[in-house]
């Protein structure tokens, strides 16, 4: 098919016609200027699976689940490789490249926008963060009734502060950049720090054999221990890495980077500090001559290092060095469920190492969280303005053609919904059931990619068939999962 014949069906411009711009030559530390989508999923990825539901699981079923994480994680980098071609060669994210396919920009609008609601529309990261806030000021896990209401009121105050930092900076995507080279150069350096002193070495040997299903104290391979929490699994299988609609993302924080045709179409900025730019409403394509080819190639290059070099080995260590910890301070088999999920392992490690220790990790993990949820309620605001800007007229004429009014428009009804949302389940509850919808996203999202770069895209970009199998066995991989758990909660 066609890129006319897409626009045709999808009612949709199609492609400007321009020149690939040239893309940077960094050397040394010049790549943390260039590198960034990556690190801003790394940092969503770390404040999800890695620090909650990753220990979680491990603590109950043991270490050789690790195997899961290798296994997602590798289908992610590629799932996000292939999300990022998309937008190098257009500018557009890829939800603007799903609107082209059949079925058209009305229902793949209103169809991504719904996910994007279902998985992320629950506030869980702040609502986890203020059981480390509360363990931070009052020394103790929260329970409840007793604390439900002040955990309450510390997530919204922990909700609303990821809004105040969303009105500021020339970029957004950069700001979130920037604060996530923080976090995740503390977390990790941090987690590694603690394991490396407390961590017996038998424990880091379960660890690496996990991570190829093998179960050291069992002598054997250990793929579905008996008696596994399925719907606690399926949770890991979906925030293993980013998860769902975050991943999808990963292209929109690519365009506003400026990769590739991006640096053409514009970026969205804050409200105090930012400036106003028109955001070019629909993409551009270069023509496969040699020296648009030569420049594909060094964009490809950057991609590759902000991907396997920054997202696929940091998701392995951000989710290994937790879960050392938590398998080392907490007894195995414990439900780490409750108000104090994200206090369990500071609570442990006070008692054990200090209390002074016990708080620096609760800081870390309120400042994990906080940064998460900060990373989620604005993934899905830009998304959400993204396909309101793409698909509609009326709306890139509103407030004389400025994006910023669409974003904070849109920002204003996640906030008040997720003051709502925050009242109507236990927090752990609220990240289980949008990374099992992550899951579940997984499946159809990895065909539907597939579809766009091998049926949209001009040939010499369409991706070589290993890609085209792998997007294909991801979709295996989380359906099996997905059924699971549909079969444990039917049951």
């Amino acid at each position: 098919m066609s890129e006319s014949t897409a626009s045709s069906r999808s009612n949709l411009a199609p492609w400007k016609p321009a020149d690939l711009p040239e893309p940077p030559k960094p050397r040394g530390f010049g790549w943390l200027a260039v590198c960034g989508p990556g690190v801003i999923v790394l940092g969503v990825s770390i404040g999800s699976g890695e620090f909650l539901l990753g220990p979680a699981t491990f603590v109950k079923h043991g270490l050789s689940l690790l195997w899961v994480t290798l296994v997602a994680v590798f289908f992610q980098t590629v799932f996000n490789t292939e999300l990022m071609r998309y937008t190098v060669a257009t500018g557009e994210p890829v939800v603007t490249g799903f609107m082209r396919t059949p079925g058209g920009k009305v229902f793949w609008s209103v169809f991504y926008s719904l996910l994007y609601f279902l998985q992320i529309g629950w506030p869980a990261w702040a609502a986890t963060a203020a059981g480390a806030i509360f363990f931070v000021f009052l020394g103790r896990l929260a329970t409840p009734p007793a604390d439900s209401l002040t955990i309450y009121l510390i997530g919204v105050a922990t909700f609303l502060a990821c809004v105040v930092v969303l009105l500021l900076g020339k970029r957004i995507a950069r700001t979130l950049e920037f604060l996530n080279w923080i976090l995740v150069t503390v977390i990790l350096s941090g987690f590694l720090v603690l394991a490396l002193i407390y961590v017996p070495a038998p424990t880091w040997g379960s660890a690496l054999a996990g991570f190829f299903g093998f179960n050291i104290a069992q002598g054997g391979f250990s793929l579905l221990p008996d008696n596994v929490d399925i719907v606690l699994l399926g949770a890991l299988v979906g925030y293993s890495g980013g998860g769902g609609v975050l991943n999808i993302t990963l292209s929109n924080w690519a365009r506003d980077k400026g990769y590739g045709m991006g640096s053409r179409v514009g970026h969205i900025g804050g409200i105090v500090g930012g400036e106003r730019s028109q955001v070019a409403a629909t993409g551009f394509m270069f023509e496969a001559n040699a020296e648009n080819q030569a420049r594909w190639r060094g964009w490809w290059r950057i991609v590759r290092v902000d991907q396997w070099g920054i997202f696929f080995v940091g998701a392995l260590l951000g989710m290994m060095l937790p879960a050392l910890l938590y398998v080392t301070f907490v007894a195995p088999g414990t439900d780490i469920k409750g108000l104090a999920i994200s206090a369990v392992l500071a609570n442990t490690i006070g008692a054990t190492a200090g209390a002074w220790l016990g708080l620096l990790v609760a800081a870390l993990g309120a400042w994990i969280l906080f940064k998460t949820q900060l990373d989620c309620v604005e993934g899905m605001t830009r998304s959400v303005t993204d396909i309101l800007w793409t698909g509609s007229t009326r709306v890139r004429a509103w407030r004389g053609g400025d994006i910023r009014a669409v974003y904070y428009s849109v920002l204003v009804l996640v906030v008040l919904w997720g003051i709502i949302a925050l009242k109507l389940a236990q927090p752990v509850m609220l990240l289980q059931i949008g990374a099992n919808i992550a899951g579940v996203i997984f499946v159809f999202a990895s065909l539907h990619l597939l579809y766009l770069n091998t049926r949209v895209l001009p040939e010499p970009l369409r991706p070589p068939m290993w890609r085209r199998v792998a997007l294909v066995a991801m979709a295996v991989f989380y359906a099996f999962f997905a059924v699971l758990v549909a079969r444990s909660l039917l049951a």
